[in-house]
């Protein structure tokens, strides 16, 4: 783990505190067409095919990597996917979800919204009445973590429903692949969205979707950007190997060590219950210090967590976030429209050790600023 004294360790959605292996994967340069990067950028969309539950034939879904950050990824899924035609539900439970609707605007595509509270998940039967009242809609897209809160969306009874009703699904699973099982396959999904720096515990500066290769390969012309052009991007691949536009070389090296990281760790599964344990090793010791979930735990993710702040008039974020830096943590304040908040993340290259040295100067600061909570 991360040596405190040298660095915050950051208790955030991302970018986040990342092992000394992964920062040394950076002091290498790479030549962009040269074999061996050809060849590093082959076996990371590889990996991130198994870990997304591709067939292992590889017929049906394909990785397509992006410059830029999860958002350019899930603005390039939405703008190659949908064709000028389309029309797509937008699932809103969060910032992330009212991303989606307004990268829609942008993109010019026909959208309809259902939102629900940010401390709710949209219920099957909320999702079959709107599709009832909008004939149109072709697609749908939803966030499997909405990390503005927390929550984790029934991806699962979502995927079911757009498929038994012939709709196209783009999943943003930016907060949740790596860490929670996804399978494509089973999910029946157009694509799904992704970066390198959540869960995967890498650097910020790539995204990639997971596509069925058959919307892929119908989708010529439905992108308004260049830069963004999935279908392009892929069709140079397909016949390259190589990236259109000068890539993150460094990212994708320091991806490539992180996802050897992933493996070591037992993968999906074994990721996903190291973050349990300190999502639950920080939700027991914030409670302890009188701190309250805004979330009850059967929709909790274990990504990030938001709390509830002191009623104390003698908090303020601004010093509380100083105070805890520090001391070493680094957390982010909240995202919510409805209350106040601040959250602290779970994942990254962090132990349940890390989190109760949080909790411990979490309690040492409210301590200094006199708050009762």
């Amino acid at each position: 783990m991360v040596d405190q004294k040298k660095e915050p360790l950051l208790l955030t959605p991302g970018p986040l505190t990342t092992s000394s292996l992964v920062k040394e994967a950076t002091l290498k340069d790479w030549g962009s067409r040269d074999q061996d990067f050809i060849e590093l950028t082959a076996r990371i969309c590889r990996r991130i095919e198994d870990i997304a539950g591709v067939d292992p034939d590889r017929t049906h879904h394909v990785c397509v990597p992006v410059q830029g950050s999860g958002t350019f990824a899930v603005e390039a899924a939405l703008d190659t996917v949908l064709s000028r035609s389309a029309t797509v539900l937008v699932l809103i439970n969060g910032a992330y979800g009212h991303r989606i609707a307004r990268i829609c605007g942008y993109i010019g595509r026909s959208f309809v919204t259902l939102e629900t509270a940010e401390d709710q998940v949209p219920t099957i039967e909320q999702i079959e009445k709107k599709l009832s009242a909008e004939p149109a809609i072709t697609h749908l897209a939803t966030v499997h973590c909405e990390t503005t809160s927390g929550i984790l969306n029934p991806i699962e009874e979502i995927a079911s429903l757009a498929h038994q009703k012939g709709i196209g699904l783009i999943i943003d699973a930016m907060s949740s692949l790596g860490a929670l099982p996804l399978d494509v396959t089973e999910l029946n999904c157009a694509a799904l969205v992704a970066s390198s720096n959540k869960c995967l515990q890498g650097l910020p500066g790539v995204g990639f979707a997971v596509m069925e290769k058959t919307v892929l390969a119908g989708s010529e012309g439905n992108a308004t950007s260049l830069s963004l052009d999935l279908f392009d991007q892929w069709r140079n691949f397909e016949k390259t190997g190589q990236w259109r536009f000068t890539p993150p070389t460094h990212v994708l090296a320091a991806l490539d060590q992180a996802l050897v990281e992933l493996d070591e760790e037992g993968g999906v599964a074994g990721r996903g219950t190291r973050y349990q344990d300190n999502c639950q090793t920080l939700v027991d010791g914030m409670r302890g210090l009188g701190f309250e979930t805004y979330l009850p735990d059967d929709l909790q993710a274990p990504i990030i967590v938001t709390f509830h702040p002191p009623k104390d008039l003698k908090f303020g974020f601004e010093d509380f976030y100083n105070r805890l830096r520090d001391k070493g943590f680094a957390i982010y304040p909240g995202k919510l429209t409805q209350a106040d908040s601040f959250r602290m993340g779970c994942i990254g290259d962090l132990s349940a050790k890390d989190m109760k040295n949080a909790v411990t100067a979490v309690g040492a600061v409210i301590g200094e600023m006199g708050i009762e909570v």
